[in-house]
C-alpha cells in the first residue's frame, strides 16, 4: 500500500485540484505563543516567520506508519505526522525545498527530488505519545519539539561512494520553505564542469553531507561554525587531513562532533576535494 493511501484526515479540509487548502481556523501567528510552536519561514514576502502551533499542526492530514530502521529510535516505533511536501501544499507556499532548522544549527535539507523519492514526514506522535513523551536521543537529549522521519525509506541515488542517506534531524524547531535556487546556488562550483565531472560528484555529496552543518555565508548549517571558504583552502592545500579528517573525524580532533565517513574511498574524497577546491582563494576558474 502506497503511504498516500494510509493518509487520515483529522479536519476538515478541502480537496481542489489536487491541493490540499487549510482548514478556515488554522491560521499561522506572527508571535511565538508556546514553546511547542513551529517556526515557519517563506509565508511571508517580507521574510517575517510565522509560527503554527502543535495543536494546529494536529488539525491536519496526517499520515501514519511504523519506522523500524530509524537511528532515532532504540526499537520499532509508531508514528503520525504531517508530509512535508503535503504541508508545502497546505500552506500554498511558492518553495520547492523545504529545510528544516534544529535548535543547534544543524540543518536537514529536502530539495524536490528528495520529496518526491522519501516523502518525509513532520513527526506529531510517537506511539500514540506527545513530544514531551517521547523517547529520548541515544546520547540522552530530547528528540522535539519536533522530529522529521521517511515511512519507507530506500536511497535513491548513490554517487561513489556516498549512498543517498534518510535526512531525520530531531529538535527541530522551524521549517523553511525556499528556492533550490537560492539555498543550492551558493555552492555549486566555480567554474564550468560537465555532468559526472569528479566537482560535480563533490557537489553532490556535498549538498547532502557537508551542507547540514557548514555554512556558505547565511546559506547552510551553522553548527559546524566551519564555512566553505575554509573546507575550501584545508581540501587545497592539505589533502591528507582533509581526507582523514572526512573519513574519521574524531581521530584529528576528539572534541569534534562531527559523523565521520569512513567508508568514503579515495575517488570519492578526490571528488570532494576537486569540488572544494573550486572555492578557493587564488584557484583559476
Amino acid at each position: 500500500m502506497h503511504y498516500y493511501e494510509r493518509m487520515k484526515p483529522v479536519a476538515a479540509v478541502l480537496m481542489l485540484a489536487g491541493a490540499l487548502w487549510l482548514p478556515a481556523q488554522i491560521t499561522p501567528h506572527a508571535e511565538r505563543a508556546a514553546a511547542g510552536d513551529l517556526e515557519v519561514g517563506g509565508l511571508t514576502a517580507g521574510g517575517k516567520p510565522m509560527f503554527l502551533s502543535y495543536q494546529q499542526l494536529l488539525q491536519l492530514p496526517q499520515v501514519s506508519f511504523t519506522a523500524t530502521n530509524d537511528s532515532n529510535y532504540a526499537a520499532p516505533a509508531h508514528l503520525t505526522g504531517v508530509p512535508l511536501d503535503q504541508l508545502e501544499k497546505v500552506l500554498s507556499v511558492d518553495a520547492d525545498m523545504v529545510l528544516a532548522i534544529c535548535s543547534d544549527g544543524y540543518r536537514s535539507n529536502y530539495p524536490a527530488a528528495y520529496l518526491a523519492a522519501h516523502h518525509p514526514v513532520l513527526v506529531l506522535t510517537v506511539n500514540g505519545k506527545p513530544p514531551e513523551a517521547w523517547p529520548r536521543t541515544s546520547e540522552g537529549t530530547a528528540l522535539g519539539p519536533y522530529v522529521i522521519a521517511n515511512p519507507d525509506f530506500v536511497p535513491s541515488f548513490k554517487v561513489l561512494a556516498h549512498t543517498d542517506e534518510a535526512q531525520i534531524p530531531f529538535e527541530v524547531v522551524r521549517l523553511d520553505f525556499r528556492k533550490q535556487s537560492e539555498v543550492l546556488g551558493p555552492i555549486l562550483p566555480k567554474g564550468n564542469y560537465a555532468p559526472g565531472s569528479p566537482a560535480m560528484q563533490g557537489y553532490q555529496i556535498a549538498q547532502q553531507n557537508c551542507y547540514r552543518c557548514h555554512n556558505m555565508g547565511a546559506e547552510g548549517g551553522q553548527m559546524a561554525r566551519i564555512p566553505w571558504p575554509l573546507l575550501a583552502a584545508v581540501a587545497k592545500a592539505s589533502p591528507d587531513f582533509f581526507a582523514k579528517y572526512v573519513r574519521t573525524p574524531q581521530a584529528v580532533n576528539p572534541q569534534s562532533k562531527m559523523a565521520g565517513s569512513p567508508g568514503y574511498d579515495d575517488a570519492t574524497i578526490a571528488a570532494l576535494r576537486a569540488y572544494f577546491t573550486t572555492f578557493a582563494a587564488g584557484e583559476k576558474q
